[in-house]
């Protein structure tokens, strides 16, 4: 049986990403998969986004991942921006939309937010089941992996709250958490995928949530010395896992 570990969200926190990097390589997980949002909120995105790129097999595109590398009217952008290089936009300007493979054969397809756009936010506990039928569905973001082929399993970040929901018919969707800014429990958040990986051979599969705990005032007194702007929020975030609310493009 294979592990795969898929991470989401670290926003710049470089002692939760640390942390989680070091469980992983603690249970011997070779393949790590990230589903974006590497950079912003946390005063570190840039040494997050260099150790994204080395320890990971996939990275797909982010929202923030996406807007930052735009022109937008808010100091704290502007500070993440700065924090930034030529080279490292060009990486997050890179980043393919989804992941899709095959897992004991489960089609497995991974994505940031949603299928329709990386700035398309979907809560499982309020949404139709429409809604979450549309998850599984191919837009003019998606290419499958075969004609017709359509998803079992679907897994996604963005929402910061990590989840396992079955999905009519016959189908699962899960949300990976947040390892950097978790919205659901304090700690660092990332999921455990068990089978055989690219086999479309029927095995056992499994999902797997991950809670670990990291130094969260350790992290505050790095963005304290940085001069991270919006600290006030940061710090509710992460010690109350309360959202007081960030720039319009998020």
């Amino acid at each position: 049986m294979d592990k795969i570990a898929v991470i989401s969200d670290i926003h710049g926190n470089l002692t939760a990403l640390e942390a989680v990097l070091k469980d992983i390589e603690r249970r011997d997980i070779q393949t790590i998969l990230c589903l974006g949002d590497l950079i912003g909120k946390g005063p570190n995105s840039k040494k997050v986004l260099e150790l994204i790129r080395e320890k990971c097999e996939v990275v797909v595109l982010g929202n923030w991942d996406d807007f930052i590398r735009k022109p937008i009217d808010s100091s704290e952008i502007i500070w993440q921006q700065n924090q930034l290089d030529e080279g490292d936009m060009a990486y997050l300007g890179s980043l393919p939309y989804h992941y899709d493979f095959y897992m004991s054969g489960k089609y497995v397809r991974l994505f940031h937010a949603s299928a329709k756009s990386v700035y398309h936010r979907v809560f499982p506990m309020g949404a139709s089941l429409e809604e979450l039928q549309d998850m599984f569905a191919d837009t003019e973001w998606i290419v499958p992996l075969e004609d017709g082929a359509v998803p079992d399993v679907v897994g996604y970040g963005d929402i910061h709250a990590a989840l396992i929901q079955p999905i009519y018919p016959q189908r699962m969707l899960f949300n990976a958490g947040s390892v950097g800014n978790s919205l659901d429990m304090r700690g660092a958040a990332y999921c455990i995928l068990h089978g055989i990986y690219q086999s479309k051979e029927a095995a056992p599969f499994s999902i797997e949530l991950v809670r670990l705990p990291y130094d969260i005032e350790k992290e505050l007194r790095i963005a304290k010395e940085m001069g991270l702007p919006g600290l006030e929020a940061y710090e509710l975030e992460l010690r109350e896992c309360r959202y007081r609310g960030r720039p319009k493009s998020e």
